[in-house]
């Protein structure tokens, strides 16, 4: 199959902000990746490419899914048919296998067991429904009782994201560890 053949469904998200771009072929053949700023991506032209587009203001790439979050300024019709032919453009070009999170796989091994049981929960409970929706979390520390969380993908600005989700995830923490734990984002 050529690249010019990528099959491309864009679905909504429960961000107004945000848009799930499902392809036919992977993005990402391990983990996850997220990216706001050119730097970041550095490497991954695929993710350049996409931010360099008006309006984008971050990509998530999490299996065949690309996620693209975009200023409320953005004429969504507009952002969706210029990511879709930067996809068409460069899925040639493009490389599954390449994931700057593949470190972050591995150190996790390396946090406390209660970060790893916090992980271990997140990623049965929570996490699907969160990439579902083209989206993700990511726990940045967990001290004095207080998880923080940062919010990617299509959750990152999702104002269901900063309130039912949040409880949510206290709600099940508090269940499974037997503990009072407070979520808090970034």
């Amino acid at each position: 199959m050529s690249a010019q053949d990528v099959l491309i469904r864009v679905q909504a998200t429960p961000n107004p902000n945000a848009w799930k771009f499902v392809l036919d072929r992977p993005v990402l053949l391990e983990g996850k990746a997220s990216y706001s700023t050119i730097d970041e991506a550095y490497g991954n032209t695929l993710a350049t490419d996409l931010l360099k587009l008006d309006g984008v203001k971050q990509i998530h790439f999490f299996g065949n899914v690309i996620t693209i979050t975009h200023r409320i300024d953005s004429e969504p019709d507009d952002i969706q048919k210029s990511v879709c032919a930067v996809i068409q453009s460069r899925m040639a070009v493009h490389d599954p296998s390449f994931n700057k999170a593949d470190a972050k796989l591995a150190k996790r091994k390396e946090l406390p067991p209660e970060i790893q049981q916090i992980e271990e929960i997140l990623d049965r409970t929570i996490r699907p429904g969160l990439q579902g929706d083209g989206g993700d979390l990511e726990v940045v520390k967990f001290e004095d009782g207080k998880l923080y969380v940062a919010y990617q993908g299509a959750c990152g600005t999702c104002p269901s994201s900063t309130q039912g989700t949040l409880l949510a995830i206290e709600g099940i923490l508090r269940d499974e560890l037997g503990t009072q734990i407070e979520v808090i984002p970034l």
